[in-house]
């Protein structure tokens, strides 16, 4: 029988272990974890983001702050914005929300957050030490982290002799998800779209991560019996069947047709998604114990 991954479940088993943490992180250092998250301009979907962010972080007993800026913003306050949070020792981690406003470069303002505040995982620093194998000391990307951990609830952390697909090279899931793997002795191949022979490659994971924004672009039959699947895709489709104007999220897998193959699959909602916002209640938990010179929790 299939084993639906709850990623919800997993979800709150790692808050609570930062719950524990930084209550005890508090007590025995009086060091409160603090993180600030940044957003820039009005955009609905940021804002939702940000606010769960922001509870969480108050749930998980943290010292949080949100500086929302108007759209218009120039990227020089923006920067000098992220030096002061820099400097500030009440913070131990920087989330700038994305995207930005046209006026502003992106990948700048990424560099900019000190690579020890960098909870996100995407500065340079953090980049280069997940890809030389360095995980311990480095911030991973909250989404792979958060798909890894799913991984080994069902294969274990030593997943020598597996093969595993990660279908997508995005810089934010496809390639640090391909370094997690690496570092826990998969055989990894990373496939995107000029791939050749796609499902016939996909056929042969072991472990096979789907991460391409596009909505059940992964089908049942590209699915190796006993598989692992992973989806990471979050993609809103039309519902008219839910009545009109109607729409339902899907993954980038066909769930319906790969869940009887699969070993183990995550649905789409419920699966990787609530993983993203705990890994990063953990990263910052993480940055707090390392400032403190506290050894953090394993997750």
């Amino acid at each position: 029988m299939t084993d639906v991954i709850d990623g919800k479940k997993v979800a709150e088993e790692v808050v609570a272990t930062v719950r524990q943490g930084a209550a005890k992180l508090i007590a025995e250092v009086g060091v409160t974890p603090g993180i600030a998250v940044v957003i820039v301009g009005k955009d609905p979907a940021s804002q939702v983001y940000v606010n769960s962010k922001s509870r969480k972080a108050k749930e998980c007993g943290f010292h949080s702050v949100q500086h929302e800026l108007p759209a218009e913003t120039p990227e020089d306050e923006l920067l000098s914005l992220i030096g002061d949070l820099n400097a500030d020792p009440a913070i131990h981690g920087i989330l700038v929300q994305l995207p930005l406003p046209k006026q502003i470069d992106s990948a700048r303002v990424i560099q900019a957050i000190s690579p020890d505040k960098d909870v996100d995982g995407f500065h340079f620093v953090n980049v280069g030490k997940l890809g030389t194998g360095e995980i311990a000391s480095a911030f991973v990307p909250c989404t792979p982290a958060g798909s890894m951990l799913l991984v080994e609830r069902v294969r274990g952390r030593d997943l020598s002799g597996l093969n595993a697909v990660v279908v997508g090279r995005s810089n934010i899931v496809g390639k640090p998800m391909a370094n997690l793997l690496l570092a826990a002795n998969c055989t990894v191949t990373i496939a995107h779209s000029r791939t050749h022979d796609l499902p016939a490659l996909c056929r042969t994971a072991d472990i096979l991560v789907a991460a391409v924004g596009r909505p059940e672009m992964i089908r049942g039959d590209w699915v190796k019996p006993g598989a692992t699947v992973i989806d990471v895709g979050i993609n809103r489709i039309d519902a008219p069947e839910r009545g009109e104007g109607k729409t339902r999220l899907v993954g980038d897998v066909a769930f319906d047709e790969a869940a009887p193959l699969a070993g183990a699959i995550t649905p789409v909602p419920g699966g990787v998604g609530p993983m993203t916002i705990a890994m990063l209640m953990a990263n910052t938990l993480v940055a707090a114990c390392r400032t403190a010179g506290v050894e953090p929790p394993r997750f």
